[in-house]
């Protein structure tokens, strides 16, 4: 792991000066019914683009942009000009900040940090914040996992942020063990996280859809890399540590709330998709969360954006 501060045109550690913009806040998730409620779905949303009060709440969204600069091509910086997360962690960035337009390597208004895969075009994360963080830490530890640049932690005062991007196993058997192994290599720094006892948040592509909630056809896929008896039995271990996954948490029971979908067999046309992007938070700061949801209409990515508002911490 490599710690490294913040600084003005430091590597991949950039900022760009904002006039001032009005902020918005995401709305709750209304229950989701099935297919027939397909029809309506921008109405679950309408309210993100509702006044709140400057300093009352902050917002942290994830998305697997599939390619930032394919993204950028589908309106991506639109969509963050309008949306205006206080944090936002995209994974699978496939580029280098070169390759962009300063406009998306670095927005106005937005502190970036980068960390990008060894490989060109492939992997990566990065995460866009309003303010700045007091330091990052890049990768995990975990050699193979750190060249793909698949964690990158940033700490904004007490606040912590991991923003990670699980392998795939889908390839075969040889990449599923490789994602075995860094499932269990993350869950001890999942846990040691925790034992800091500071308001954290874990953002991402988990690549695991964990209940039969989280996905359509559960019993069909039940032998597929993403729902593996094995991936969701981790999945459960890293809640039974103290992890809150703040979207169910407020929607116990509600179908539907997929963040992917296949570019197969019209699978997002009939919402045949798997919930495998999450904001989990450490417990006390879970208890802050106001809203969650999944903005379905974004349409960067074959994943959509996810999000969580939280509470202030008052003085």
């Amino acid at each position: 792991m490599s710690p490294t501060g913040t600084g003005r045109g430091s590597g991949p550690d950039r900022r760009r000066a904002a006039g001032p913009r009005r902020r918005v806040a995401p709305g709750p998730v209304a229950p989701h019914k099935g297919r027939g409620a397909l029809a309506v779905q921008p109405a679950l949303f309408a309210d993100l683009d509702a006044p709140r009060d400057e300093g009352a709440s902050f917002s942290v969204w994830s998305l697997n942009c599939n390619g930032l600069r394919s993204a950028a091509d589908k309106g991506w910086l639109e969509w963050l000009q309008r949306r205006r997360p206080d944090v936002l962690c995209m994974q699978e960035v496939r580029a280098q900040p070169a390759q962009l337009p300063d406009a998306c390597a670095c927005p106005v208004g937005y502190n970036t940090r980068w960390l990008p895969a060894e490989k060109k075009g492939y992997s990566g994360v990065a995460t866009y914040s309003r303010l700045a963080a007091d330091r990052h830490v890049e990768g995990s530890g975990l050699g193979w996992s750190d060249s793909e640049g698949r964690v990158l932690r940033s700490e904004f005062g007490p606040l912590v942020v991991v923003n990670a991007y699980v392998p795939s196993g889908t390839s075969g058997e040889e990449r599923q063990t490789a994602k075995y192994a860094w499932l269990d290599h993350f869950l001890g720094i999942a846990a040691r996280l925790l034992a800091e006892q500071r308001p954290a948040l874990l953002c991402g592509d988990f690549n695991i859809a964990h209940t039969e909630l989280d996905i359509h056809a559960p019993r069909r896929n039940e032998k597929n890399s993403g729902f593996l008896p094995e991936e969701r039995a981790w999945f459960s271990r890293l809640l039974e540590l103290g992890w809150c996954d703040v979207l169910r948490r407020l929607n116990p029971q509600v179908p539907g709330l997929y963040s992917w979908w296949s570019a197969r067999g019209r699978a997002r046309e009939n919402d045949l998709g798997w919930r495998l992007d999450y904001v989990l938070a450490s417990p006390a700061l879970a208890e802050r969360a106001l809203a969650a949801g999944i903005d379905r209409e974004a349409g960067l990515s074959d994943h959509a954006p996810v999000w969580v508002r939280f509470r202030a911490e008052t003085p």
